[in-house]
């Protein structure tokens, strides 16, 4: 770096799931005398942290990590609310001088954190019939009829995520508008460096293999039993996560615990296209190698967009 740092702004390293955002967000954090706030919607629970690779204490270093572990695992997640948190956090970090770097692969807590993005309300009675029918008929018959609705908040929304389902169901039924349609143009709320962490699907898929299994050798099983007890399996959002709910499904008998695993990895490569389809649809992002071959570049490569007279 030079050594008149630019004016501090938001960084904010995005990217698919187990592409290395974490290191480079610490990285960055370290170099430019910033701190870290966290854009994982699943790392806001305490207690949940094997499943979501959150960095343990050491590999955080010395560097300021904000917005994790606020949550219990009964809390329903809301983005507005994440939102809310998020530039308060941001704000006091820039207004210290100090750069916030948001970290995380959840494309719409990314975007609720530094874009115009305005919430539409609840309606309690459409909420509640949704809910009730995502209870009657399962996930995928709703997620049948967001894709009649709204092709592209379908193709960004697991089918097995009843509660993002229900959400974009009510928003269109309350707007009359597409879900997506409630989302703006990429207009930012600050000056926002964004930098994507990319890596080849086949490097990534085996990665993603490859962090299972050391989840699972971790203890991640042990984890869930210990949240269950905490009652994540009533949580409607950390019920959800990837990793919990199939070893929650093991647990009442509906599958075993290899075969959780094995789930596990299938369900979290097709989460990581999701995440990547996303962020390639935002033309503000800077994509960067995060590719194994890549990896001493990486970080002066990202150091390097800093220094660059960018805002977008």
């Amino acid at each position: 770096m030079s050594s008149a740092l630019p004016t501090p702004r938001v960084i904010a390293v995005v990217g698919p799931t187990a592409a290395g955002k974490s290191d480079l967000g610490v990285f960055l954090a370290r170099e430019l005398g910033g701190e870290v706030v966290n854009a994982d919607s699943m790392q806001l629970y305490r207690g949940m942290d094997i499943g979501t690779a959150k960095l343990t204490p050491e590999e955080r270093g010395d560097v300021p990590h904000h917005l994790l572990d606020i949550w219990d695992v009964t809390v329903t997640a809301s983005v507005a609310e994440y939102q809310r948190l998020a530039r308060e956090r941001i704000d006091t970090l820039l207004a210290a001088g100090r750069w916030p770097v948001l970290v995380g692969g959840s494309g719409l807590y990314v975007r609720g954190a530094v874009d115009h993005l305005e919430f539409p309300g609840t309606d309690p009675d459409v909420r509640s019939r949704l809910e009730d029918e995502l209870t009657l008929r399962g996930p995928g018959a709703l997620h049948a009829r967001l894709a009649a609705a709204d092709p592209e908040a379908a193709r960004a929304i697991l089918p097995s995520n009843g509660r993002r389902i229900v959400r974009a169901l009510e928003v269109i039924e309350i707007t009359g508008l597409p879900f997506t349609a409630n989302l703006p143009g990429h207009d930012s709320v600050y000056d926002t460096l964004q930098i994507g962490v990319d890596v080849a699907r086949p490097e990534l898929d085996a990665r993603i293999a490859d962090r299972v299994d050391r989840m699972w050798e971790a203890g991640l099983v042990d984890e869930v039993r210990a949240l269950e007890a905490q009652g994540l399996r009533e949580g409607r959002t950390a019920s959800r996560a990837l990793g919990y709910q199939q070893v929650l499904s093991a647990f009442a008998g509906e599958c075993t615990l290899e075969e959780a695993r094995s789930e596990t990895v299938r369900a979290t490569k097709r989460f990581a296209r999701r995440q990547d389809s996303w962020f390639r649809r935002d033309p503000r992002v800077h994509w960067l190698s995060g590719a194994a071959a890549d990896l001493t570049e990486l970080p002066q490569l990202a150091l390097s967009l800093v220094e660059r007279p960018v805002t977008a």
